[in-house]
């Protein structure tokens, strides 16, 4: 050792531990996408995207059509659906999207057999979403066009595509213009994609696909899943299944929630839901199960898209601690439907029914149209609280994720004194802040020795018990009213 003469001084790693921050209610959706728009490779690939522009960018975007059976307007592509909610109805931010609908086997041929440039523009408008720029090709009576040396391709706001005819060094259009030149091409066909390709799986190479892909999105971003969302296909209940099971384990170690609808097509009235709900195993403390679909500006949503950005607002709202259920919180919506568009009027005693039978479903009775329901899909089978209220679930659920990344980094340190009482310490600041703030009720770690026998000390493993108690929702006030003689004295004063 050195000589030493004079002051030195030296420093000792903080005893206490800052909790690591964690979203809440990040929206995961795994769907389809219109990505002849943007990149076609994009496919069982997590995407990660902070606003409208990189969402659009990823998987492009196809606004709602017209639906001929129901005479209103429904999104072809459900990752539009998502893109259009979260970032135009609900202003929030980011969303992580899995496109399952693959170019290369999801697609048909477009129905449009010509197209008509304007002699002026040189421009023609192609009216069918979906059409794959990959093997188009325009031809007339005298040639064959080819792209990009006659003409260019692009998408319009509606994605239609456009065709526009480059000119001759005489100023003149490659493409004829003015009468009817042949179009042949292919277009995405999201009726393809089948409950088996969101459920997806590992092939022998390895590559991961649909759901499977979940425990991909901390690895790649660092961020917990929030809310899982397969609109479109949550509704079967094989993909309900899968959906709860992946939340219940993403990376063996972090949970989440799943929002799934109750299919419209066949329960159509709200008293069947209860039975179909039973019959099809809907019952997971980790599914939040919706009915029936809801209408906006002439277009049809699935309720489980609203309600997955409706608890995302409410978290950014309440510092993104998820301690308030988003019950009796505004969706933006005019009215509930079924999927053929047919409209169904649901007063409070049936919303109070489809609650008490473990279902979330839209009520306009007081402060306009909301979210109404505050259970989870595993009621009433279940009544334990920290299952069966949709605010008290993801509280545990949140909790239990900032403790894995908090405490994460002390894996493989030494088990002494200092070790244990590093967490304990950290955690209970930390929760005692929650409680605090009246995000909890009340909160506290302890290392208990009848917990933590010698062979488990012994083999480097250790157990915290945690007592935590987040507030359940008010759902019920009641006022006692009686008639009290005694006011009547007042009429002699």
């Amino acid at each position: 050792m050195a000589y030493e003469h004079g002051v030195r001084i030296s420093e000792q790693a903080t005893s206490l531990l800052p909790t690591v921050e964690v979203s809440a209610g990040i929206p995961v959706i795994i769907g389809t996408a219109a990505v002849n728009m943007a990149d076609p490779e994009n496919v069982n690939k997590p995407k990660l995207c902070y606003s409208y522009a990189e969402a659009v960018e990823a998987f492009g975007h196809v606004p709602a059509e017209l639906d001929p059976e129901s005479g209103l307007k429904k999104f072809r592509f459900s990752i539009s659906e998502l893109i259009q909610s979260a970032f135009s109805l609900y202003g929030v931010c980011p969303i992580i999207a899995i496109n399952v609908l693959d170019p290369a086997k999801h697609k048909c041929t477009v129905s449009a057999t010509s197209v008509r440039l304007d002699p002026k523009t040189g421009q023609g408008v192609v009216e069918e979403t979906g059409i794959l720029p990959a093997g188009l090709t325009l031809s007339s009576e005298s040639r064959n066009y080819s792209v990009n040396d006659d003409f260019v391709l692009s998408f319009d706001d509606d994605g239609f595509l456009v065709i526009t005819s480059l000119k001759n060094e005489d100023g003149d259009f490659r493409c004829q213009t003015g009468t009817d030149i042949t179009l042949f091409a292919e277009k995405l066909d999201p009726s393809k994609v089948t409950e088996e390709d969101i459920i997806g799986g590992v092939d022998t190479e390895g590559r991961k696909r649909g759901l499977e892909l979940i425990s991909d999105i901390f690895p790649l971003f660092r961020l917990v899943p929030g809310t899982i969302v397969a609109p479109g296909y949550s509704e079967n209940p094989g993909v309900a299944a899968v959906m709860a099971a992946k939340c219940a384990s993403i990376n063996s170690v972090f949970k989440s929630v799943c929002v799934v609808d109750v299919p419209t097509d066949t329960v159509k009235q709200h008293t069947e839901v209860a039975a179909w709900k039973n019959d099809n195993n809907i019952v997971d403390p980790l599914q939040i199960a919706c009915w029936p679909e809801i209408i906006l500006d002439e277009t049809i949503y699935r309720m489980s898209t609203q309600i997955a950005c409706l608890m995302a607002q409410v978290d950014s709202e309440n510092d993104d601690v998820p301690y308030v259920s988003p019950s009796n919180h505004n969706l933006q919506m005019t009215g509930t439907v079924l999927k053929d568009g047919t409209e169904v009027v649901l007063g409070q005693d049936n919303g109070a029914y489809l609650n008490g039978e473990g279902v979330v479903t839209a009520l306009n009775f007081i402060g306009g149209w909301v979210a109404w329901g505050n259970r989870t899909a595993a009621y009433p089978g279940s009544t334990d609280v920290k299952d069966t209220f949709i605010p008290v679930r993801r509280m545990f659920n949140w909790i239990g994720n900032t403790f894995v990344q908090t405490f994460w980094p002390r894996i493989d340190g030494p088990l002494n004194r200092r070790q244990v009482h590093t967490i304990v310490d950290s955690a209970n600041i930390w929760l005692n802040g929650l409680s605090a703030q009246q995000y909890i009720l009340g909160g506290r770690i302890e290392f208990l020795e009848d917990e933590n026998t010698t062979l488990d000390l012994m083999d480097g493993k250790v157990v915290f018990d945690v007592s935590v108690t987040p507030p359940s929702p008010n759902r019920a006030i009641n006022f006692k009213f009686k008639y009290d003689v005694q006011y009547l004295q007042t009429l002699f004063q």
